[in-house]
């Protein structure tokens, strides 16, 4: 039989299923579908363990009951008494968010600014020094933060802070949010670390895009006149909007769990929400890092473990929220 008889005969022939899955194509197939299943089962794992521990809370004051309240007084729980659930996480979650939102409006935009810089307009003999400075930042220890934003960081802030405090804080309707006074310990200390620690996530991710900008485009753009800026604009920084979102979401991702460096900033102040961002408060994961040891009171235990569940949950939820703003963004 000839060669070319040989070949169409080893192409009509079906392969069967055991064949397939002993194969090469199968064998992969396998591993990487395990490899899923393990990411999956992980986070359904951790689910399942957040309410199997905080289950006595949960049946004694009812699964909703945290989320209706802002206030939280563990001396005041009462096994026999259901009604008001002294563990309301209100303020907890405001504090998460809004540190989180504090930290992706500065980090964000200086990322960017950070990754086009190298990618574009470094020098190539400091490019790969600047992206390792960048880098480094990821590689600081939260703890170092923390006590870097409460020896250098906020007495630089006090000025800003009281600045603040004393003009748009004066303003009707907006001033609430800048209203003082301002003692350093604040979610504006917090989110202004975290912006600081989720940086590099952010820069490293959207310096890997930007470089591999199509080289073409940039040169059209040069042909037609355009100025540096201008191709680093049309050619990189628009064509790479829907990457810079998804980065964006990585960085939130971090900031949302962040604990030591903004439990050492942000005050921990557990009795309700306070809506100025100059204001002492506290997160979910930093009421958990400050209390999981002295938990002694009735349910307060339990309680923590549910603060970690809907700590989980908003993680969750906005990264579906982020992915779908991604997808818009792809689609127009």
């Amino acid at each position: 039989m000839s060669a070319e008889a040989g070949a169409e005969t080893l192409v009509a022939r079906p392969r069967g299923r055991a064949t397939y899955w002993l194969g090469g194509d199968g064998f992969f197939r396998a591993v990487v579908t395990a490899c899923s299943a393990v990411v999956l089962l992980t986070i359904l794992a951790m689910v399942v363990f957040l309410l199997v521990q905080g289950f006595d809370a949960i049946r004694h004051y009812g699964f909703f009951s945290f989320l209706t309240s802002a206030r939280w007084a563990p001396s005041e729980a009462d096994p026999n008494v259901s009604s008001p659930n002294p563990y309301g996480i209100l303020q907890f979650i405001y504090g998460t968010m809004l540190t989180s939102c504090i930290a992706m409006v500065i980090a964000v935009p200086v990322a960017v600014s950070v990754a086009l810089y190298i990618t574009n307009f470094a020098p190539t003999r400091l490019r790969r020094g600047l992206s390792s400075l960048v880098d480094l930042l990821a590689a600081v220890p939260s703890v170092v933060y923390g006590f870097w934003g409460i020896f250098a960081l906020i007495p630089a802030l006090k000025p800003i802070g009281e600045f603040l405090a004393s003009t748009v804080g004066k303003v009707p309707v907006i001033g609430v949010a800048f209203s003082g006074p301002f003692f350093g310990y604040s979610y504006f200390t917090a989110g202004v670390v975290l912006a600081i620690m989720v940086l590099p996530i952010i820069a490293a991710v959207c310096r890997e895009i930007f470089a591999t900008a199509p080289l073409n485009w940039k040169e059209a753009a040069t042909a037609l006149g355009a100025t540096r800026w201008e191709v680093a604009k049309i050619a990189v920084y628009r064509p790479s909007r829907s990457a810079i979102m998804g980065a964006s979401i990585l960085g939130l991702g971090r900031a949302l769990g962040e604990t030591i460096a903004v439990t050492m900033v942000i005050g921990n102040s557990v009795l309700a929400i306070n809506k100025s961002i100059l204001g002492q408060g506290a997160t979910m994961a930093s009421v958990i890092a400050n209390e999981f040891t002295e938990a002694t009171e009735p349910f307060h235990l339990q309680a923590l473990f549910v603060v970690g569940f809907w700590l989980l949950v908003v993680a969750l939820v906005v990264n579906i929220i982020a992915r779908r703003i991604v997808a818009a963004a792809v689609a127009l």
